[in-house]
């Protein structure tokens, strides 16, 4: 189980909204064109795309800030973009999602971009629009002041080098030099083999590959480049490396120690822009002050999540969540939700395409009809919510001797069954305003009900949902065993 699952699960479902993080580095746009190949022109021995489809998308540094943005951050991006159309393009995309431009400078270079060429799902050709001249050092220093200014108003920075000229030696001494001194963590994406570039950053992020070229062991040696590496965080000032490994996981290294999380086995279908979710996610974590041992296992997590598609594609917080909430990987503990709190994680499970399933009831002395019940309402989806009837609304339903086990135990009880994927509790007689706020895909209701009167039907089959009644097992109720109990206490007293 990922360690600090609560704290990591009260991130994403509200706790990053409140946390700044500052990207720096190479921003660039990402298109697509698709096709269909089924000649070879005339012209020329090349192959014929009859053009299909086409897309753009955030690439760089602004995957970083996408990521950032995806996971409920707030993202300030800081770099260089042109005044071309390519600028709009990105800075629409950027908008749409919720990234701050304030950090950018605008340049007299063309804005950085990649066009990928693909027919039948191959990459055929790709061309680069980007400058190979140094950045004008009035931009440069321009770009510093403002990158340096925004340190002080963020939790975090990240500096996402793609050696495209944004990210020069003197910016990132006077970005770190700026975090270190407001004490907040800074993250580095290397690509150069001389890591003294991010000197005091908290941590550089390199892959095998370039790690490789840092320390001059090969990548395929895996043992002896770790071991070659740890010196480099004395040497620099580190806290320690975060070495990305592709399918063998992420490996934190400490000047003398070193701690594995393996990768979450997952069908990989493109490793484009995963290096941007690592560091984006380790980024959002140490902002919200988790240990770096559990940041690394929710960036594998996500990791997993986006090599599973097709282009540069950020993480989205609610497929975190929910590979994070499977029934039987998540504490009782963690299933008990407060009303405004379930509406966030059912909000996220349904943007995952789970289907919601709600029953209620006061679940008093748990016996094998409410089990049987539970099981039903499983099969009808994906995720079950159950609305428990809190004290004083079964007071009010049952009498005053009523209920016999207390909310909070009911609730822990109830959360610990593998059926139920979140309990929530409710204080009105009817748990309609929670049907109403949860909206769930399916209904489900035990004994002799008809669709017509079962509390709620109405909004949810307006929204698209439907009713499900399932019977009751016959002979079994809290009443009877209160019954039961009653009379054998009343026998015993006459003995």
């Amino acid at each position: 189980m990922l360690p600090e699952l609560h704290s990591v699960l009260n991130l994403l479902e509200g706790g990053f909204s409140q946390l700044k993080v500052l990207v720096i580095g190479d921003i660039m746009l990402d298109r697509y064109i698709h096709g269909d190949v089924d000649r070879i022109s005339p012209e020329a021995p090349v192959p014929v795309i009859r053009h299909a489809q086409r897309y753009e998308r955030a690439g760089g540094a602004a995957n970083v800030a996408m990521n950032l943005a995806g996971l409920g951050c707030q993202a300030i991006l800081s770099g260089f973009w042109g005044s071309d159309m390519e600028q709009g393009e990105l800075a629409a995309i950027l908008d749409r999602a919720g990234v701050d431009t304030v950090g950018v400078v605008s340049s007299s270079q063309p804005t950085i971009s990649k066009t990928r060429i693909v027919g039948r799902n191959q990459q055929l050709l790709r061309l680069d629009i980007e400058s190979r001249d140094t950045p004008p050092e009035v931009e440069s220093r321009r770009l510093i002041d403002r990158a340096t200014e925004l340190v002080s108003k963020v939790h975090a920075v990240v500096l996402s080098d793609y050696a495209k000229g944004a990210l020069t030696n003197q910016l990132c001494a006077a970005v770190i030099n700026a975090a270190r001194i407001a004490k907040i963590p800074v993250l580095a994406d290397p690509k150069t083999p001389d890591f003294s570039k991010y000197r005091g950053a908290t941590t550089v992020c390199p892959n095998l590959g370039e790690l490789s070229l840092a320390t001059g062991v090969s990548a395929h040696q895996t043992d002896a480049l770790l071991a070659a590496a740890q010196p480099l965080i004395s040497e620099n000032d580190f806290q320690y490396l975060t070495v990305t490994m592709s399918e063998k996981g992420i490996t934190l290294l400490r000047r003398d120690s070193r701690f594995h999380s393996p990768a979450r086995a997952r069908e990989v279908f493109d490793v484009s822009g995963a290096g941007d979710t690592v560091i984006a996610t380790l980024a959002a974590c140490l902002a919200g002050g988790l240990q770096i041992e559990t940041a690394i296992e929710l960036a594998n997590l996500a990791a997993g999540v986006v090599v599973g598609k097709v282009g540069t594609v950020p993480i989205a917080r609610h497929e975190l969540v929910a590979v994070l909430t499977p029934s039987s990987g998540v504490t009782a503990g963690e299933k008990i939700l407060s009303l405004d709190h379930a509406k966030v994680r059912v909000a996220e499970w349904r943007a995952s395409g789970e289907t919601i399933v709600f029953t209620n009831g006061c679940f008093d002395l748990l016996h094998v009809g409410h089990i049987t019940l539970l099981e039903d309402c499983r099969r009808f989806g994906s995720k079950l919510v159950l609305g428990l009837n809190a004290d004083a609304s079964i007071c009010r339903l049952k009498g005053p001797s009523r209920p016999i086990v207390g909310e909070r135990e009911r609730a822990r009880v109830m959360a610990a069954l593998a059926a139920v994927d979140a309990v929530v509790l409710f204080e009105e007689d009817t748990p309609l305003e929670l049907i109403r706020a949860l909206r769930p895909s399916v209904l489900v209701k035990g004994g002799d009900y008809t669709i017509e009167t079962v509390v709620g039907h109405e909004d949810v089959i307006a929204a698209g949902g439907r009713v499900e009644i399932v019977p009751t097992v016959e002979g079994f109720s809290t009443t009877n065993i209160v019954k039961k109990l009653t009379a054998n206490n009343a026998q015993n007293e006459e003995n």
